[in-house]
């Protein structure tokens, strides 16, 4: 216990000391103000450049399997709401205006979909077709996403990942703990890190995803109707939406309780 209480401390001395804190986006009506500690030699651009390449390969993939859906009337709804929603992203942070904002539908029965960094869309037309969901409701999904790319939670999981590796390569060799007693720290760091930010992370793109439908002229109480909807889906078997984004008791109850902060840009917007 002595050795893994001096591997935390001089892990997380390592850890700070290669990561900085920022603001990725401005608080907005719905107050999202928790700083992030982003890796240093990660920046925000090369982040958006591997995931573009990523998110490239999954839209050939799709296109050359003849999944890819760019004419249905769904795939227009899409592209209307994310026209609406992208132009209210610069509320949270302006650089979003230069970002190459991408929209495609895939013909898939997954109930899943995505927002990846530099705003790159993915959507699945089981999600839309086995919920009946409603534009609002579209709106609602698709700002969560949104609001996940804007606050980069993308490459803030990435600096964790680094920093995980950092405490272990770091403390380990300096301190010359044996690999048992590493894979106790490494435990300790997953579980005293990664999930309670997980949740945190759920939190902000939860209130961000809000402001923005709002800010769009979309209605915030489309986000009740959702999860609603997601946690009678989830009764069965759990969705592939699921997986990324854990439910949670209180989740409705939070959204309600912000649904005022966000009603009179809605009101205004309309």
């Amino acid at each position: 216990m002595r050795h893994l209480s001096a591997a935390a401390v001089l892990g997380t001395a390592l850890t700070l000391a290669a990561c900085q804190a920022v603001n990725t986006t401005s608080g907005g009506a719905v107050g999202v103000e928790r700083k992030q500690y982003m890796f240093s030699m990660l920046s925000t651009d090369e982040v958006n450049q591997m995931y573009a390449q990523s998110y490239q390969e999954t839209v050939s993939t799709a296109s050359n399997k003849g999944e890819l859906d760019n004419s249905s009337a769904n795939a227009k709804r899409l592209q209307a709401i994310a026209d609406r929603l992208i132009k209210q992203a610069t509320v949270f942070r302006p650089d979003a205006a230069q970002w190459d904002w991408q929209v495609n539908l895939i013909k898939s029965d997954e109930l899943n979909a995505n927002c990846g960094p530099g705003g790159k869309i993915i959507f699945y037309t089981g999600i839309i077709d086995k919920l009946n969901l409603s534009d609002d409701e579209i709106a609602a999904v698709m700002g969560h996403e949104i609001a996940h790319a804007l606050r980069e939670h993308g490459r803030e999981a990435m600096s964790k990942a680094y920093g995980i590796e950092l405490t272990k390569k770091g403390a380990g060799a300096l301190l010359g703990l044996g690999a048992d007693s590493m894979a106790l720290a490494d435990a300790a760091v997953q579980y005293g890190m990664t999930l309670p930010n997980s949740r945190a992370n759920e939190n902000e793109a939860d209130l961000i995803g809000l402001e923005l439908a709002a800010r769009a002229g979309y209605d915030p109480n489309a986000a009740v109707t959702l999860w609603q909807k997601m946690a009678s889906a989830s009764a069965g078997s759990s969705p592939e939406f699921m997986s990324t984004h854990p439910s949670s008791s209180n989740r409705i109850s939070a959204l309600q309780a912000a649904i005022p902060k966000v009603m009179p840009l809605y009101q205004q917007a309309r």
